[in-house]
C-alpha cells in the first residue's frame, strides 16, 4: 500500500511540475500557481511516507 502512495506522490509531483510548465509558456498565472500547488502537494506525500518508512524498521 506504501508503494503506491508513493506511486501517487511521484505522480503528483510529475503532474505538478507540467502544469507550471505549461502555465509558465502560454503565461497562464493561475495555470502556473496550481502546478506549484500540485507539485508541492506531491512532496509532502512523499516526504510522509519516506517518515513513515524511517518509522517503520
Amino acid at each position: 500500500m506504501a508503494g503506491s502512495k508513493k506511486a501517487k506522490g511521484k505522480a503528483e509531483q510529475a503532474k505538478g511540475k507540467a502544469k507550471e510548465a505549461v502555465g509558465r509558456a502560454v503565461g497562464n498565472e493561475r495555470l502556473e500557481a496550481e502546478g506549484r500547488m500540485e507539485g508541492a502537494r506531491g512532496d509532502a506525500r512523499q516526504a510522509k511516507e519516506k517518515a513513515k518508512d524511517v518509522f517503520k524498521h
